[in-house]
């Protein structure tokens, strides 16, 4: 489909765009087609307010060997009520609803930014890239190497960016498995938001990811801060494991407090378990 145009929310913020999307009327505009699962596009409208939204209903979600069918839109939903618990804000809004196909999760469209600033120059850095360098330049971690053709190799990297850094804490934590380059999306104002949560909270460690850059490195000040504070709100019968277990199973939220408190007694980002290929394919 083409790239729609931008609706606007208005003013509205937190509680207010989750209720917009709850609530709202949903109404379907078109398919995105390159997605695995049904991903549709739509508007949804309430009180005067209006804003695009991705819905993914639960019908149009593929069967996977490794996770219950059916649980893939509550574990977005998941996803975004943990992006919210750190602060950081890294998943766009995300909610669990009827529509037009039944149950599914609903998010907040984000719109990416211009391609090009005023003066025709790039408007937002590369976050990945692939370079003939044996070892990454200043200001990018290495990844891995990669085939590129042709019997040649070349080196994968991510910026060394505080942004993607939050979000590699944050993949950690939800042992995502599918954190792919076409995943992160940038924003006006310079916000990065992560999408695409659906095969996380597994209680078998899933991770795969291309933010491995840090793997292994002390968390940041502001990262030890943030699980310390996580470890406290996942205890049992706190608001946030109420909303969890509407969306997770009792094992999957005991598996998460187990990670936690892994990062929180090493104070590192993880590295790969050497058990599950570490990074996704395709990479993209």
């Amino acid at each position: 489909m083409p790239a729609p145009e931008r609706i606007p929310s208005r003013s509205l913020t937190g509680t207010g765009l989750v209720a917009l999307l709850a609530e709202g009327e949903l109404t379907v505009l078109g398919q995105i087609r390159e997605a695995s699962n049904a991903v549709l596009y739509c508007t949804v409208v309430r009180d005067g307010e209006e804003a695009a939204c991705v819905y993914k209903p639960v019908a149009g979600e593929q069967p996977l060997w490794d996770f219950p069918d059916g649980t893939l839109a509550a574990r977005e939903v998941a996803a975004y009520e943990i992006s919210e618990a750190t602060g950081w804000g890294l998943v766009p809004p995300t909610v669990l609803r009827d529509g037009p196909y039944g149950e599914g999760m609903c998010q907040l469209w984000i719109d990416a930014p211009p391609r090009e600033d005023e003066d025709g120059g790039p408007a937002e850095p590369p976050l990945l890239a692939l370079v003939e360098d044996e070892e990454p330049a200043e200001g990018w971690k290495a990844v891995a190497r990669a085939e590129v053709g042709g019997g040649r190799t070349a080196l994968l990297v991510h910026a060394d960016d505080a942004r993607l850094r939050r979000l590699a804490v944050l993949d950690a934590v939800i042992n995502n498995g599918d954190r792919k380059g076409g995943h992160l999306l940038s924003a006006p104002g310079g916000r990065l938001y992560g999408i695409d949560h659906g095969v996380t909270f597994n209680a078998d460690d899933k991770l795969r990811t291309l933010l491995w850059g840090w793997a292994g490195e002390p968390l940041t000040a502001e990262a030890v801060e943030v699980v310390e504070r996580l470890g406290t709100e996942l205890a049992p019968g706190t608001p946030l494991v109420t909303r969890l277990g509407e969306l997770i199973t009792e094992v999957e939220i005991e598996a998460l407090r187990g990670r936690v408190a892994g990062l929180r007694a090493t104070g590192r980002h993880p590295e790969p378990s050497g058990e599950w290929p570490s990074i996704p394919w395709p990479p993209v």
